[in-house]
């Protein structure tokens, strides 16, 4: 499926940045061209800008790169949520609690990229289970209809987006 496949009422309008940031890529194959690119960039990282934030309250380099891996797992669960017809309405989750409990900074650079490996090889392992009649379901999450090939396609953006942000502003 590709990104101009999808339609106004599958996400939040809050998503669009994120979509339109990757262009009109097929999702699988973004998903495993983003495995595969991405711990090269993790791996590029010096190891004294690790901690590095770019201003007061701002994150770390550590515990930007854990909450890209925090906010996969949440729209992974999100995703098979919605792909089983589950019509539960599911909550938001506040970043800005998730990221001082994440104990990132402590964290091996090593190991948080094992970690972001780990996770995206589950999503690509689920999303190629999906049919296209799983991937155009749509459920609500944070008061927002969101539809299962929409999940997927945010991630790869949100990836991107603090990526970008990573090398603008911290590098």
């Amino acid at each position: 499926m590709k990104a101009t496949a999808l339609k106004t009422g599958d996400y939040n309008p809050y998503y669009k940045t994120y979509i339109d940031l990757i262009g009109d890529v097929e999702l699988l194959p973004h998903l495993e061209k983003q495995l595969e690119n991405f711990p090269r960039f993790m791996e590029s990282i010096p190891a004294e800008k690790l901690l590095y934030a770019y201003g007061d309250g701002k994150w770390t380099v550590l515990e930007v790169l854990q909450h890209i891996v925090d906010t996969e797992r949440i729209f992974q669960y999100r995703a098979l949520r919605f792909s089983r017809n589950d019509k539960t309405p599911l909550p938001g989750f506040d970043q800005d609690v998730f990221v001082p409990s994440s104990g990132a900074n402590q964290k091996d650079i090593a190991l948080l990229i094992e970690e972001y490996k780990t996770v995206r090889a589950s999503t690509l392992s689920l999303f190629t289970s999906f049919d296209d009649k799983a991937l155009l379901r749509i459920g609500t999450a944070s008061d927002s209809p969101m539809s299962v090939a929409a999940i997927g396609f945010i991630l790869c953006g949100h990836q991107r987006h603090h990526r970008d942000i990573l090398r603008e502003r911290y590098f």
